[in-house]
């Protein structure tokens, strides 16, 4: 059973105000919430129906000290964020992230005003995929812990390190320290197929309208084009989805 105060309380997670004032967030679904009890954050509370919890043993032996409230799909509904609500959904407590940057060593995705949730809940699982650790969010992209990211990120969030952060300045101390390369998608940028990218450097994502902002585009040491080889006689698309363009390059940094 659900209480109107808990009913206020979950629904009040959905705005980000409240995520930063209750430093809480929270998680939906099956695979998403085992991932988050399987990880190191904290989790407070928990909703979840009969049927999930008599035919999840392993994820409710990982719930101990947690919160358990057994509840009605109907009641799930009423706290859900998401269109079709799932059969168990979890408070957690937003962790304290190391926002200390490694300027010396290793590949960091960059994303420059991403906007939509599902896109960044893609570009998160794009990095976890490809082992990219560090994900650095300019302060004007969507927030992670957005009940939409959470879901789309499909548990890669609680692997990354995820830091938001002025793009400017932190490019002016990378070149104060040991100038990693910055690469950038842009349409004057070197075919990325026939390139041979380094390991360690920056890889910068733009907003899905306008591209790369030109503050940053400024940082960017190496261009990077993907081709369009659309072969269609009624005109070609003219630009691809930033997550799908972020999965094609960052499968051409790992291809040795």
């Amino acid at each position: 059973m659900i209480t109107k105060s808990q009913i206020k309380f979950v629904n009040s997670l959905h705005q980000k105000k409240a995520r930063k004032e209750e430093n809480l967030f929270i998680a939906e679904g099956e695979k998403v919430v085992a991932d988050l009890l399987n990880s190191e954050w904290k989790v407070q509370g928990v909703f979840a129906t009969i049927d999930y919890l008599n035919t999840h043993p392993n994820e409710v032996a990982l719930m101990t000290g947690v919160e358990l409230y057994d509840v009605t799909h109907d009641e799930l509904g009423k706290i859900s964020a998401l269109t079709t609500s799932q059969s168990i959904l979890a408070i957690a407590e937003i962790p304290h992230e190391d926002e200390s940057i490694n300027f010396s060593s290793g590949l960091k995705l960059v994303l420059d005003e991403i906007k939509d949730p599902g896109n960044m809940g893609a570009l998160l699982r794009i990095a976890d995929w490809f082992g990219i650790e560090e994900v650095i969010c300019s302060n004007n992209s969507v927030d992670c812990f957005n009940p939409k990211v959470v879901q789309g990120s499909m548990g890669s969030l609680f692997r990354l390190k995820v830091i938001y952060s002025d793009l400017g300045p932190l490019f002016e101390e990378n070149l104060k320290q040991s100038k990693l390369p910055v690469y950038g998608t842009l349409l004057e940028g070197d075919n990325i197929f026939e390139t041979e990218p380094k390991q360690d450097g920056f890889i910068v994502m733009g907003n899905e309208s306008n591209g790369i902002s030109h503050e940053v585009s400024d940082y960017i040491t190496q261009a990077l084009l993907i081709p369009n080889f659309s072969v269609g006689t009624n005109g070609k698309p003219d630009s691809l989805n930033v997550a799908v363009a972020a999965g094609i390059v960052c499968a051409q940094f790992k291809r040795i």
